[in-house]
């Protein structure tokens, strides 16, 4: 396989090279690579055969004015890098469906506090105890995926602050589907579960994704929760997490949203609705929020979008604000971690027909071009 991207990444130097040579093409010095890939970039010294030479130049100059042929190169390097970049995404799923299996999870757990931070998404998480036990509790496959990471955080901060006991009151924002109502409801906690109303949502494609929740049916989970107690404690309501209503301030011991707020438009709206979520509280309520981290860029960023990315500088300043109003903030941890799978960045098609488990490796995924990741944070409200 080596050998094939290897000859695969010279055909394309070779036309990079050509076209250099006769159309003063500009392109990327090698200072940019990394050191890994200059082994195989080696063969750009190579001296490329005339007859190969001139039969690539030969399909590239096509116009009378003896201009580049760009569709044909784009379909040359398109397919090219299409094809390296889906043999790329197969060995990390392949390498994450192996390491998946090799897992040893005890059969005697139990929750456990450790002392959990505002943080973001690490394979240590998904290979830990608090991890396998949620996934347990959620009667779901334990999977190196960002979206379970996110429900079991979620799940593991409410332990933590003693909030997973019979009486409680909790408010889900944007909770499509998802399976935290009814396995809040099995704790004999009253929860207010909300969602965009149906008629906004099916117009973003919420409903098609299976993101919105348009009937308490739809989210009700029976392996989790019994019929009895769903319908004792969970609630419907349509909210816009933008315009918070106020019947729900000062009613409830936490909220949450798993990976919502970045859908609200704007990082501004996303961080105003963090702070906003305090006043549905109670004084001592938690707040939990799950969001998108944009890892590795410090300014550069997608914003005032469908999804918008938010950056260490951007929890930082939400949190420096709250601090200041006189909340607390749980310790923010940047660290992504330092294993392989939080190395691999999972790029489109996130489902393929190649991939008959999809998303087997999905901690980190690309953005249109940004590498992101899920971030906790979790904000408890002034007394």
């Amino acid at each position: 396989m080596l050998d094939k991207i290897a000859q695969i990444v010279k055909g394309i130097l070779s036309i990079s090279r050509l076209l250099r040579k006769n159309y003063h093409v500009p392109y990327k010095s090698k200072e940019m690579l990394n050191t890994e890939s200059q082994k195989v970039l080696n063969a750009e010294r190579e001296e490329v055969p005339k007859v190969e030479s001139q039969e690539v130049l030969n399909a590239v100059i096509k116009t009378n004015e003896q201009q580049p042929n760009l569709t044909f190169l784009n379909e040359r390097l398109l397919l090219t890098a299409d094809a390296i970049s889906l043999n790329i995404k197969t060995f990390g799923y392949e390498y994450a469906r192996n390491l998946r299996k090799q897992l040893t999870i005890p059969s005697n757990l139990s929750p456990q506090k450790i002392n959990l931070q505002s943080k973001a998404c690490q394979q240590n998480d998904i290979q830990s105890d608090w991890f396998f036990y949620w996934c347990q509790e959620m009667k779901i496959p334990v999977a190196y995926h960002r979206k379970l990471w996110e429900f079991c955080y979620i799940l593991q901060a409410l332990y933590e602050y003693d909030l997973l006991i019979p009486g409680r009151k909790g408010l889900g924002f944007g909770c499509g589907e998802e399976p935290l109502p009814s396995i809040l409801a099995a704790y004999d906690i009253a929860i207010t579960a909300t969602d965009l109303d149906p008629t906004a949502s099916s117009a973003q494609g919420w409903i098609e994704t299976k993101q919105n929740m348009s009937s308490l049916e739809k989210i009700f989970r029976p392996e989790l929760c019994t019929k009895e107690l769903f319908t004792k404690n969970v609630s419907l309501k349509y909210v816009d997490m933008n315009a918070i209503p106020a019947y729900l301030e000062g009613q409830y011991d936490f909220c949450w949203s798993a990976c919502a707020l970045e859908h609200l438009g704007s990082i501004k709206n996303g961080l105003l609705f963090i702070e906003n979520s305090l006043k549905t509280l109670v004084p001592g309520g938690i707040s939990i929020q799950t969001t998108e981290f944009n890892y590795l860029e410090e300014e550069e960023t997608l914003d005032n979008n469908g999804t918008v990315l938010f950056r260490k500088k951007d929890f930082e300043q939400i949190a420096k604000k709250l601090t200041a109003a006189g909340h607390q903030v749980a310790p923010l941890d940047f660290n992504i971690g330092s294993c392989v799978l939080d190395k691999f960045i999972d790029i489109p098609p996130y489902y393929s027909q190649v991939h008959d488990i999809p998303q087997e490796a999905h901690l980190k995924l690309l953005i249109d071009r940004f590498a992101s990741t899920s971030f906790g944070m979790i904000i408890i409200k002034a007394i």
